[in-house]
């Protein structure tokens, strides 16, 4: 059941409390397999079962892309080797710009520990299912409880955005979007609990 928190966030968006998954986003109706995420970013991270893979155009080309939960013990270790760039927008937002160091930042939660979100920009036609995308990103250090993509206006733009419900103490819900060369944060306020 939601929390009055989250139904207010919901209605504030124009959305009805359980229609998240019927957002301008849709759920995948591919199924994605823990060997698809090792195949794109490495032994160290593996699929968290649950969460749905979100697909929408998160970078604004057209091509749809995909955002999936998942787990990574240290994705650092395998950025290289898989083409893909470890970023922190949650920390960057507060001054700690270098994933170095704030991927060693642990959470205070014992079960968000290593939970990441997995970002593939689509390339030609099999969009983010193509075997080399367009780019591929692990978002490490936000803390969410679950998460919706949804329209977000940005500088009087509407921009496809991955809304969190974050597990701080004082219960924050906020969007993380694309700006044309990197993932933003942008909080969006605390629940009215």
């Amino acid at each position: 059941m939601a929390s009055p928190r989250w139904i207010y966030l919901l209605l504030i968006l124009g959305l009805a409390p359980g229609s998240l998954a019927q957002s301008s986003a849709k759920t995948s109706a591919t199924a994605i397999s823990n060997d698809f995420v090792q195949k794109q970013f490495g032994a160290t991270c593996s699929l968290m079962a649950g969460p749905p893979t979100y697909t929408a155009d998160l970078d604004g080309d057209g091509t749809e892309d995909a955002v999936i939960v998942a787990r990574c013990t240290n994705p650092l270790i395998d950025e290289t080797e898989n083409n893909f760039k470890v970023v922190d927008p949650y920390n960057s937002f507060f001054g700690y710009g270098d994933t170095k160091a704030t991927s060693q930042f642990a959470s205070e939660d014992p079960l968000a520990r290593g939970r990441v979100l997995l970002i593939i920009h689509g390339a030609g036609a099999e969009a983010w299912h193509s075997a080399t995308p367009k780019a591929k990103f692990v978002i490490i250090n936000l803390p969410f409880r679950q998460i919706a993509v949804r329209k977000l206006m940005v500088k009087k733009k509407p921009v496809m955005a991955i809304y969190a419900e974050e597990t701080s103490a004082d219960q924050m819900t906020s969007a993380i979007f694309w700006d044309g060369k990197k993932y933003r944060y942008q909080p969006l306020g605390a629940g009215l609990e």
